[in-house]
């Protein structure tokens, strides 16, 4: 199973000019997998990331109570989102219901980014601001994106944001600015520093412990070993995404 996890405002048109073509220059000059994001972070840029880890999620759907937003609220208040949940809101994760037509059976599951290892948000992206790093963690480089929205238009699973009103009371770790577009990172100021992502940490610790997140491809690891133990699910598997974020239960 491892092996499968394989501005608007503001903006004149010379620097959009210019980030067209000079994000191609900005990713050579630094390591793979870092490019501007990752100089945010405390890993070193240098050291980048590494091709021989899969960072993945598994979400059983059968743990995950019907009302809960624990990890909902992890997630806006590690990453310096409002919580609000209107149209122009950013909502890394959200609670959403899936019902069976044939007997009405309703289930409740976290979407989020599905950190995909053949992401259509990075393939259309015209600055090379949606990229993915060589462990899978998909992103969106605010410095070279010019708020075009294509990847939003692109994504399958809506989890991608725009940023409209400027921002303030900012989590330094997590660079967000308006005219951007942005969503889950996996939490990777956390996983670069050896921790879990915010959404699983809040849900063990409220013990539920419907999410498990780890290194797919390695096969001591605790998510491997869930993975191999019970079935589970791509939403959109049609698409052949190879999604990093698997489901059971439903």
């Amino acid at each position: 199973m491892s092996e499968q996890f394989k501005q608007e405002g503001g903006e004149n048109s010379d620097r959009r000019a210019f980030l067209k073509t000079g994000a191609l220059v900005t990713g050579a000059a630094l390591a793979p997998g870092v490019l501007l994001y990752g100089v945010a972070h405390s890993r070193a840029p240098e050291e980048g990331a590494s091709s021989k880890v899969r960072w993945g999620m598994l979400i059983d759907t059968t743990k995950c109570g019907d009302g809960c937003n624990d990890c909902v609220t992890a997630c806006n208040t590690e990453n310096g989102l409002s919580g609000k949940t209107g149209p122009q809101d950013s909502q890394w994760i959200r609670k959403v219901d899936i019902k069976d037509l044939r007997t009405g059976y309703v289930q409740s599951l976290p979407m989020m980014c599905q950190h995909c290892e053949n992401p259509p948000c990075v393939d259309v992206c015209p600055t090379g601001a949606s990229m993915k790093r060589a462990d899978g963690i998909v992103l969106v480089d605010r410095h070279t994106c010019i708020g075009c929205r294509y990847c939003m238009m692109a994504c399958p699973y809506k989890a991608r944001s725009f940023v409209h009103e400027p921002l303030t009371e900012q989590n330094p770790d997590v660079p967000r600015g308006k005219g951007c577009v942005e969503s889950c990172t996996f939490c990777v100021q956390r996983v670069d520093r050896g921790e879990q992502p915010a959404c699983v940490e809040a849900c063990e610790a409220n013990g539920h412990k419907a999410m498990i997140f780890g290194d797919t491809m390695d096969s001591e690891s605790e998510i491997s070993k869930a993975l191999k133990s019970a079935d589970s699910i791509e939403v959109r598997a049609d698409l052949a995404l190879n999604t990093g974020v698997r489901y059971q239960g439903i």
